[in-house]
């Protein structure tokens, strides 16, 4: 073991090209060189020790990439809140948030297809053996209208009331489009659909100008506190789920949050 140890510093000494060791006395010693050398290999053992224990936080946590659709609305759900306890208990995940001009039926094909991991959905039907649904919470939907509108102090609102009003409609495949659809269907009742728009904010500027009225989530249409809102007669109701494939392995990563979700929905 001993000329084991001084061969490998034999050997280290003519890479250095100095002597770390002063052997012309009885006991040997450490040169000048040598106690210096010494000292800064100490400081890289310290530092790789540092090194190591610097991602002993991370040992056993979550990794990989977690794709989201998102819509404009999200109900109760306070998802910026969510995302941020996730990411903080998680940082080695990293959530891709995507948003469809095609609402919830594009990230409902797109969980069918593999390519999107959850998706918020507000279709209450996943219309697929491949995909399945959670649903998160439910609101009421209101009449959205500015105040001189001759239905702003109405009680309440029938969507027969509607008929021959300038009204506001969704794209198709946004899932309060799809309910309103069914609803004016039922009721038979034909609004004038005189524009759709794929944008809250555009909405209510339109309403402000007294161009035309809708139907909103009641958490959506809070935002709008200018504008004139009366609840629906009979009800309809808006609801939020949480879309995911039917077929998903156990993916730790993706049953962590939405189990985060589920803690920050009011």
């Amino acid at each position: 073991m001993q000329s084991a140890l001084s061969a490998a510093v034999g050997k280290l000494e003519k890479e250095l090209g100095v002597e770390l060791f002063d052997r012309s006395k009885r006991q040997i010693v450490l040169t000048g060189a040598g106690e210096v050398f010494l000292e800064r290999a100490r400081d890289v053992m310290h530092a790789a020790h540092r090194a190591r224990t610097s991602v002993d936080a991370f040992r056993d946590q979550l990794s990989g990439t977690v794709t989201v659709g998102t819509l404009m609305s999200w109900g109760t759900l306070n998802l910026p809140a969510a995302l941020e306890e996730f990411r903080g208990a998680n940082p080695l995940v990293t959530v891709r948030l995507r948003q469809s001009v095609t609402g919830s039926a594009g990230h409902l094909t797109a969980i069918a297809d593999g390519q999107m991991d959850l998706a918020l959905v507000s279709i209450t039907s996943a219309g697929s053996k491949l995909v399945t649904l959670r649903e998160l919470m439910r609101e009421p939907m209101v009449f959205v209208c500015e105040s001189s509108h001759p239905l702003a102090e109405r009680p309440k609102v029938e969507l027969a009331d509607l008929a021959g009003h300038n009204f506001i409609h969704f794209p198709p495949g946004w899932g309060i489009r799809q309910r309103l659809d069914k609803g004016f269907a039922a009721a038979g009742v034909h609004p004038v659909s005189a524009y759709e728009v794929a944008d809250y904010a555009i909405t209510a500027e339109l309403i402000r100008h007294r161009l035309a009225t809708t139907i909103l989530p009641a958490s959506v249409a809070n935002r709008f506190p200018d504008l004139r809102t009366v609840p629906l007669h009979p009800a309809l109701t808006w609801s939020l789920s949480i879309a995911s494939a039917a077929s998903q392995n156990a993916n730790l990563a993706i049953t962590a949050l939405v189990d985060t979700l589920l803690r920050h929905v009011d």
